[in-house]
């Protein structure tokens, strides 16, 4: 395993572990995490930073072992769809900032439109199990609602997070 590699891993457990940490802080303050989507942003982060297969990985995890550890998501049915949403957040941001090479802003929008067509498309398949007597679209629509708050801050705090990383290694000389 090369030193670039182990770095990775290194990252990719650092965002598992704020993913994990974020939305217990917001939870023991009294924020909500539905509103804020605290768990969203060491996901969209780790893909942007680190391309799709870590991103993802990220994305994949971050909800699985916070379910396990914390109880948020609740394992059933939250976790799962939490799993391909930010999965997706990871892969596609990482896939369309680091291999297509799309401005940072663009990336960031497009894997978040992927990972909210990923949950309505895991809404839309557990539609009967969890009762729902509405489209699945609108379920998405509504949680895309409550979460605007969340979403500005991403829009926000990830660019400059993501800018401010990168100056950091390259005046280091440290490939992420």
């Amino acid at each position: 395993m090369d030193r670039n590699h182990t770095r990775q891993l290194t990252y990719s457990a650092f965002f598992i572990a704020v993913g994990i940490l974020l939305p217990m802080f917001f939870h023991f303050s009294g924020l909500s995490g539905a509103i804020f989507l605290p768990m969203h942003i060491p996901v969209l982060l780790g893909g942007l930073l680190l391309g799709r297969r870590f991103g993802f990985m990220i994305g994949l995890l971050t909800p699985l072992v916070s379910g396990l550890c914390t109880g948020m998501p609740p394992l059933w049915p939250a976790a799962p769809m939490m799993m391909v949403e930010l999965g997706l957040y990871g892969m596609v941001g990482g896939w369309l900032y680091q291999r297509l090479h799309w401005p940072l802003l663009a990336a960031l929008a497009g894997a978040m439109a992927a990972g909210r067509l990923g949950m309505a498309l895991m809404v839309g398949l557990f539609a009967s199990t969890l009762g729902l007597r509405t489209s699945p679209l609108i379920y998405v629509e509504l949680t895309c609602l409550h979460g605007v708050p969340g979403m500005l801050v991403q829009l926000l705090f990830i660019p400059l997070t993501v800018r401010l990383l990168q100056r950091f290694h390259q005046k280091n000389g440290v490939e992420l």
